[in-house]
């Protein structure tokens, strides 16, 4: 079969360019992770206070699961809102129930957000967006900019499987640290970020998309000279608690990115294909190191391919490991979580590779537990812990300063 200089030719052509896609991914990553990120951090966190911010927590009907996220905040925020689909209860919260009648471009969450827009009354300097499970931690102010980013770490809920796929993707994530120097930032967390009031009024939530958060952010790069922040606080949120879950997650992510994709400009186009190539169909990498090992000589450059490859897939465990020095698990545990990184990378590529060979166009919302499921599968968690929380911004038995000895559970 690969018998002739034609067969060959085509062998390396082929091994090459899917090389070239995956490195050039791997490449940009290291770039962000370890050049962009020299001045990454903001100045003064605290530029703005509390008194500044208005939080808005978005939810169908979870009141027992927002109701923990808004006992969570910080005793100084006093301007706390709740936009729902159907009326519920939450103390210490104002609840807006979206009308039924309302009728608008967007839909779903971002039909909610574009209602909260028109009619809910702000005079503070910031909306900060919060999801339903999102508890806030470190929370004392916000840096001067225009759109502040908090990071996250999803906590164990139950799932081993979708647990050590957060881990890893947390990992990746790290490449949020050199976002501030991008006219446009690659993505957006919903479930924690601050945004100038007068830019989302201007803006508005008011388009079809299924990622409303990363759709927002490009318009805003778009419209404005935007000022970003990142804030490494590590909110607090769930992981899908099942693989199930999980899946439809990653494909409605894939499925809006690829969607909104027109937002970016042209110079952003060859990154942004590499990334949905290097996400969707990373468990291919594998295969590319194994052909070139399997092929010595058929094929001009293999020798030298079998070495890039193999470091090209080393890049994953380096993902692995910086999720597993983001949860600050105990060194010991580390070969654990790196010997498991090829299991995570296949189940968190697969909703990714749906998305791509069949987008979704509808937006479903990822299950969530109580506090108390929560409390009930962390070990390092004791009934009441979540509750002992409130008001403090960090949770009582896990600190982010703690090595963190259990293999699955926080």
């Amino acid at each position: 079969m690969f018998d002739g200089s034609g067969g060959q030719t085509l062998v390396a052509v082929l091994l090459w360019v899917a090389l070239a896609v995956y490195g050039f991914s791997s490449l940009w990553w290291l770039a962000e992770t370890f050049l962009f990120s020299y001045d990454w951090r903001p100045d003064d966190t605290e530029a703005w206070g509390l008194d500044a911010i208005q939080v808005r927590v978005l939810t169908v009907d979870a009141e027992a699961v927002v109701q923990q996220t808004v006992n969570a905040l910080p005793d100084g925020i006093a301007d706390v809102r709740v936009i729902a689909e159907r009326d519920i209860d939450v103390a210490d919260a104002e609840v807006h129930v979206v009308p039924a009648e309302f009728e608008c471009e967007a839909t779903n969450k971002g039909r909610a957000v574009e209602w909260a827009r028109r009619h809910v009354p702000c005079d503070r300097e910031y909306v900060l967006y919060l999801d339903e499970d999102t508890i806030v931690t470190d929370l004392t102010g916000l840096p001067d900019a225009d759109f502040v980013q908090f990071t996250e770490k999803p906590i164990y809920t139950g799932s081993r499987l979708t647990y050590l796929c957060e881990v890893f993707r947390t990992g990746y994530q790290f490449e949020q640290l050199g976002f501030h120097r991008l006219r446009y930032p690659l993505y957006a967390w919903g479930g924690g970020f601050a945004i100038r009031r007068s830019i989302e009024q201007e803006l508005g939530w008011n388009v079809a998309t299924i990622t409303e958060d990363t759709n927002l952010i490009w318009r805003a790069a778009d419209a404005f000279d935007l000022e970003y922040q990142l804030v490494d606080s590590r909110f607090r949120n769930q992981a899908p608690p099942s693989l199930k879950s999980m899946l439809k997650q990653r494909r409605r992510w894939m499925s809006g990115t690829i969607a909104d994709d027109d937002l970016l400009p042209v110079r952003y186009r060859p990154l942004y294909l590499t990334r949905v190539v290097a996400w969707a169909f990373s468990p291919f990498v594998p295969v590319l190191v194994l052909v070139s090992y399997l092929l010595p000589g058929t094929a001009p450059g293999i020798e030298l391919y079998g070495l890039l490859s193999t470091g090209l897939l080393a890049m994953l465990f380096v993902f692995m490991l910086f999720g597993v020095v983001a949860y600050r698990k105990h060194p010991l545990l580390w070969p654990v979580f790196l010997v498991l990184t090829p299991l995570a990378v296949v189940l968190h590529a697969a909703g990714a590779a749906w998305g791509v060979v069949s987008p979704v166009t509808d937006f479903e919302v990822t299950e969530k537990v109580t506090a108390a499921e929560i409390e009930r599968v962390n070990a390092g968690l004791d009934e009441g812990d979540l509750a002992a929380h409130e008001g403090t911004g960090r949770l009582v038995r896990e600190s982010n300063d703690a090595y963190d000895t259990h293999v699955f559970d926080d």
